[in-house]
């Protein structure tokens, strides 16, 4: 138990709540499964506790609320244009459950979904598919001009649009890695300056003098954190918008 303490992977450890085995499958309900559910509610009683007034002059939770709304309408319609808002409650809830996630993990012994390449790439794989299958509905085999530059010249073509089949089927992979390494990495760093501070205490009145620094940095770190949280669910999104701007301008 006191390993698992100061080992700073063991955090990310999947652990089952109620296994469930169907057809051999394991479908078992985990940590991670609940902290997915445990960020929607979260997301969703914000929402709507912050909304349910809708006063003329907003609380402090009604503002955070607008605020939110119009920051990601606005980053939609600067990455899509207007007809890009038709998206909206895909990248809002893409956002919000990102974020929320992210913060989530920050508390002591709570679990981060985002962590895990698993969760990360499944929410990549959502967003490519969508940008496929609403590309080829909107502009059928049109949509391939995406792959097709303009004014390239026809020498270079193969090797252009190999180059751009090549990017396009990198993106789930590089959205993924993105949001996972960073998150993994920060909880790791924060983790092991933690264990730093149990360690040092431990020995005496020299060692919790020697404390002081890794309690400095772990505290930074976390500050940090709460940073890097809100930074990597605007990426996330923002990416998210200029790659549903792609379903629907294929052609630029």
């Amino acid at each position: 138990m006191a390993a698992d303490k100061v080992d700073p992977i063991h955090q990310f450890h999947i652990n089952t709540i109620v296994p469930i085995h169907v057809g051999g499958y394991d479908l078992s309900f985990t940590n991670s499964s609940l902290f997915m559910v445990v960020a929607v509610l979260v997301a969703s009683a914000f929402l709507v506790f912050s909304t349910s007034s809708r006063s003329l002059v907003p609380s402090r939770f009604q503002s955070m609320s607008e605020m939110t709304y119009e920051f990601v309408a606005s980053m939609l319609r600067d990455a899509a244009g207007t007809q890009g808002m038709r998206f909206f409650p895909f990248v809002f809830s893409l956002f919000m459950f990102v974020l929320v996630a992210n913060l989530l993990g920050l508390f002591p012994y709570f679990f981060t979904v985002t962590s895990h390449i698993i969760v990360t790439f499944a929410l990549a794989i959502l967003v490519i598919g969508t940008v496929i299958v609403y590309g080829f509905a909107k502009h059928g085999f049109g949509f391939l001009k995406l792959f097709v530059p303009e004014g390239v010249p026809g020498v270079l073509m193969p090797l252009v649009v190999l180059i751009e089949v090549v990017s396009f089927l990198s993106r789930p992979v590089s959205l993924s890695v993105r949001l996972f390494a960073n998150m993994l990495a920060g909880h790791i760093t924060l983790k092991v300056f933690a264990g730093f501070v149990v360690s040092l205490s431990a020995m005496g009145a020299v060692g919790v003098a020697g404390a002081v620094l890794p309690l400095f940095m772990a505290v930074a770190i976390t500050a940090l954190e709460v940073l890097v949280a809100a930074l990597q669910a605007y990426v996330f999104a923002v990416l998210t918008c200029m790659y549903l701007n792609d379903a629907l301008h294929p052609s630029h």
